[in-house]
């Protein structure tokens, strides 16, 4: 395949990576429940946020236990690991890193002692001032264990020495910017606080009496609990015997959830501000087929995020729907050295052509975006290898134009080919026959909600809040 100036070929995923996903249970009952294990397949459920560590803390009262690990939920547990996490309140976390390295130091829930006792923070996000903030804190002698914005939270919190738990978190977060879904556990309350744009969703459960925070609504449905209500944009929910308390940072900040939740972040089982992920996904496809109908034999999705949209078009186009890529759904986390060729092994270890089925047809294949271009063009190629005869590829979303500074792992924008390549030119840059994208207005339609809920920034370069330049974007990497 031709190379473009610019470009890091050395990535075989080429999707863009959510941040984390965190989750909280607090138990006001007499009785014993295994808030560990709860917690663990509610992280099952949130595995597709992060997949880098994995983490469960529990508060037994006297204290915080807490095991964590590299790797996979299954890989970092086993049965042995639960037997020393009893309690009644419980924390969890799967970690995809965007600012700190990959390593077991920057595992969350990160655990901190205080004046107060011990506090367990799990953060989903990025904290876009919190470079500066910690520069200020190692000046005035505070030392930091990890590479992570989190931890910035966690000892602002713990500074505030004079105040309640949840007047320490409000008067902190006030000092931040940024994204952030926070689940903060002490030895006796669960706190779950969302940033005042709602940039990360954060939703509150019940579960046999007992109360529930986490990144998705799926996490629910896995654990038998029911979905209560979101957490508000710029929300601290205080969790204790008493029951729910809630206090609000001021900060007359917009509403701004991140759009790309529903365009490949949460699961499809999951629902948003009311609105499913499912059915947006659907909406997508049937109003991409309207704005960029295509004349072939075959509508296929590449597995899996761009299914549901696949299905949807098909359904807008009156065209047939078939699976015509198959997923190796047991492939892990592959580490491949950046040559043509292992790059090019790489995404055929994920993904095989259905030759029977595509052989001769005229395809319309369905992603949910484009990125670097180099993954969408390895497929292009693949099934033209495998007979088909044309291959129209069709995105919806529009065209990743902008860097995020929320918690997604976006390049920087001279490596995202929406920015420097017209349509025209990613079309013959993936060798496509032809190439549409949705429009934002389109996009925001199929949800259901207003422009106003959104922030698009990666699309239209409109930020909800002052960004760094370009050059800052990773905020600790002198660390």
């Amino acid at each position: 395949m031709e190379q473009t100036a610019g470009f890091n070929y050395g990535i075989v995923d080429e999707k863009l990576k959510e941040a984390c996903g965190v989750f909280g249970i607090f138990n006001p009952h007499d009785r014993d429940i295994d808030l560990a294990r709860i917690t663990y397949f509610a992280l099952f459920a949130l595995q597709h946020r992060g997949q880098e560590s994995a983490g469960i803390a529990v508060s037994h009262g006297r204290g915080i236990s807490v095991h964590k690990g590299m790797g996979l939920v299954s890989e970092v547990f086993s049965d042995t690991n639960f037997d020393a996490l009893k309690g009644k309140i419980a924390s969890g976390h799967v970690r995809y890193s965007t600012t700190g390295s990959s390593t077991l130091a920057n595992a969350q829930p990160l655990v901190v002692r205080y004046h107060r006792g011990s506090m367990a923070l799990a953060h989903n996000g990025n904290l876009i001032n919190a470079c500066e903030i910690r520069d200020g804190l190692e000046k005035q002698g505070t030392v930091f264990q990890t590479t992570i914005d989190s931890e910035v939270v966690a000892n602002l919190i713990a500074r505030l020495q004079q105040d309640s738990i949840e007047d320490a978190v409000k008067k902190a977060l006030e000092q931040v910017k940024g994204a952030y879904a926070l689940v903060i556990m002490t030895n006796d309350k669960l706190i779950g606080v969302r940033d005042p744009n709602g940039i990360r969703p954060l939703s509150i459960g019940a579960l046999d009496g007992c109360y529930v925070l986490a990144s998705e609504t799926c996490a629910f449905d896995t654990i038998g609990a029911q979905f209560v209500r979101d957490v508000s944009p710029g929300e601290i929910v205080v969790i204790d015997k008493s029951g729910i308390n809630s206090l609000f940072i001021e900060s007359g900040a917009r509403k701004a959830l991140c759009i790309f939740e529903f365009v490949y972040f949460a699961r499809p089982d999951s629902v948003l501000e009311g609105s499913s992920v499912h059915m947006a996904r659907l909406e997508a496809g049937r109003q991409l087929a309207r704005e960029h109908p295509a004349e072939a034999d075959l509508v296929i999705g590449v597995p899996d995020s761009g299914t549901v949209s696949a299905i949807g078009f098909a359904e807008g186009s009156g065209i047939p729907y078939s699976h015509g890529l198959i997923k190796n759904r047991y492939i892990g986390r592959t580490f491949i050295k950046p040559s043509q060729q292992s790059r090019e092994l790489g995404v055929r270890l994920k993904l095989n052509a259905l030759k029977a089925v595509i052989k001769g047809k005229r395809l319309v294949m369905v992603d949910d975006s484009i990125v670097r271009g180099t993954t969408s063009g390895q497929i292009v190629q693949m099934l033209k290898e495998a007979g088909a005869k044309e291959v129209h590829v069709r995105v919806s979303s529009p065209r990743v134009t902008h860097s995020c500074y929320f918690g997604i792992d976006t390049s920087s924008r001279k490596e995202l080919i929406g920015a420097t390549h017209s349509a025209a030119e990613i079309r013959e840059f993936i060798k496509a026959d032809s190439l549409g994208y949705l429009s934002l207005e389109g996009l925001i339609k199929s949800t259901g909600l207003s422009a106003e809920d959104f922030c698009t920034a990666c699309f239209s370069g409109r930020y909800p809040m002052d960004v760094p330049k370009e050059g800052d974007k990773y905020l600790f990497e002198k660390y």
